[in-house]
């Protein structure tokens, strides 16, 4: 998975930087759900070029690692920095739970992981993605505050989740931050 990650990101353009305490800010992250507070934030970053600044809100009684491991609700923000083709964040994504997840979870969640990445679209610097697990009523994807998708499947919502929040995801620096 590290190749596929590295490889996107060489294909990356790169604009001007700005310092981390810039990227991490609230103003980033859109408006979310009221029960949820912010519980910790941090920059993907790849050769001095950041990518994305992601945060992770939960229920307020819970740690971050605790609502993970116990599937409450969760809401985890994108902030992007970089332009991505769309086609290279659904490789990365398959790559991630193929490594994750066994193959007979895989086949069951092929059609709606399918569904989910027909919604993406090329991400653009500033655009701004939010998956959201609620217990009992699935996933949803927001892209720049919109509804895009949504599906009632927790096994689903766990998994595609898991590409930031399980063992061996995108980056264990972001799933530790994160999780912390």
């Amino acid at each position: 998975m590290r190749h596929v990650l590295i490889c996107l990101l060489l294909m990356l353009t790169v604009p001007a930087q700005a310092n981390e305490a810039d990227r991490l800010t609230l103003a980033n992250f859109p408006a979310h759900s009221p029960t949820l507070v912010l519980k910790n934030q941090t920059v993907l970053t790849y050769l001095w070029a950041d990518v994305y600044a992601a945060a992770l809100y939960a229920p307020a009684n819970a740690s971050a690692k605790q609502a993970w491991d116990q599937q409450q609700d969760l809401r985890l923000a994108l902030y992007y920095f970089r332009d991505i083709d769309r086609n290279d964040v659904i490789k990365a994504a398959t790559t991630t739970l193929t490594r994750q997840q066994p193959p007979d979870a895989l086949a069951r969640l092929k059609p709606e992981v399918d569904k989910l990445h027909g919604t993406f679209r090329d991400i653009r610097n500033g655009d701004r993605y939010a998956l959201e697990l609620h217990r009992g009523r699935g996933l949803s994807l927001e892209i720049n505050g919109q509804v895009v998708f949504s599906s009632r499947n927790d096994e689903l919502a766990k998994a595609y989740l898991g590409i930031w929040l399980a063992p061996n995801g995108l980056s264990d620096s972001v799933r530790n931050t994160l999780l912390n």
